[in-house]
């Protein structure tokens, strides 16, 4: 709880400096325009949707890294079957996500039963499910060109607040993802065995868990997530090149989850810090964008470092219990 508290208090301090140096220092008001506040909170939900994804594998101490090319594969091949293939929208969809379970299934299957390291696995993937939407789509543009304008409405639709301002509505997408999540991590007995297993999975599995299947469990969830996730970034956007589409996708993951208090070790975490963390992360981000004397080319070295102190952040904290626990 300490650690969500201070990563709420830097979003704050971050977010009132990025409104300073933005707005205030150059008489523009283009931080707390509607515009960029409704932008803010519409990637907040899109990418805190992965980020819980890959909470709950890092959570039994796995490691996802192929989320942005599972969003990538199914961000791509939505749109080229339901518009380019003339496959109708609904069995496309079915497709798409059934093939995003699948996928996290052969990653549990691969790291419990082959016992293949996670790292090892899931890089492949990230090679792997881009280069088929890259040979799928013989390396072109997919998109909507204007159809499925209905369907495109959950991604980039609104529900009006106030005159000039409403609230986006992948942000109440996001809201029943977390609060499901939230839910099975802690009211149920099968969030209590991942919890367990990412703390000591050999004590684990000899008090009776089936520490295989939660590790399944927890790579089918991710790759999910993840799959809607594409599916709604690619409603938003319209179009989708799989060349780039979903590129570093895991990192903004992985570092929301490390930053909202999910240890890399294994055993720790809460939906709530991922979201905090990922909305730390875009806000980053958007200042990197609207503070003119911030380089634009270092928004990949501010998530590295991100990643990076988050680590030491829970290095430090393991240390310092581990002397407590001794004393």
């Amino acid at each position: 709880m300490k650690r969500i508290l201070g990563i709420f208090v830097l979003l704050v301090v971050v977010y009132l400096a990025t409104w300073v140096m933005s707005d205030l220092l150059t008489g523009r008001q283009s931080f707390l325009s509607a515009f960029n506040q409704e932008n803010l909170l519409r990637r907040t939900a899109l990418f805190g949707i992965i980020g819980i994804g890959v909470a709950f594998v890092i959570i039994t101490g796995g490691i996802d890294l192929s989320i942005g090319s599972v969003v990538c594969l199914v961000g791509v091949t939505f749109p080229w079957m339901a518009i380019e293939s003339g496959i109708p929208p609904w069995l496309a969809l079915t497709i798409v996500m059934g093939v995003s379970l699948v996928i996290g299934l052969s990653h549990g299957l691969l790291v419990t039963k082959m016992k293949l390291q996670p790292f090892v696995v899931t890089l492949c993937g990230l090679l792997l499910y881009r280069g088929i939407a890259r040979g799928i789509t013989n390396d072109q543009t997919a998109g909507f060109h204007g159809e499925l304008k209905g369907l495109r409405w959950l991604a980039n639709g609104e529900i009006p607040i106030t005159g000039n301002f409403g609230l986006p509505f992948p942000v109440v997408i996001l809201i029943i993802v977390a609060s499901l999540a939230a839910f099975f991590l802690n009211r149920t007995i099968y969030g209590r065995y991942l919890f367990a297993l990412g703390n000591n999975e050999e004590a684990a599995r000899f008090s009776g868990i089936n520490t295989d299947k939660m590790t399944i469990l927890a790579y089918v969830i991710c790759s999910f997530l993840a799959g809607l996730g594409g599916l709604l970034f690619v409603l938003d956007t319209n179009s989708a090149q799989p060349v780039d589409f979903g590129n570093f996708y895991e990192l903004f993951a992985i570092a929301a989850a490390v930053l909202g208090g999910c240890s890399l070790r294994g055993g720790s975490g809460t939906i709530v810090g991922v979201i905090i963390g990922t909305a730390l992360i875009q806000l980053l981000r958007n200042m990197i964008t609207l503070v003119d004397w911030i380089p634009q080319n270092i928004e990949y070295a501010v998530i590295g470092a991100v990643i990076l102190f988050g680590a030491l952040g829970d290095e430090v904290a393991k240390r310092i219990i581990a002397a407590r626990r001794q004393a």
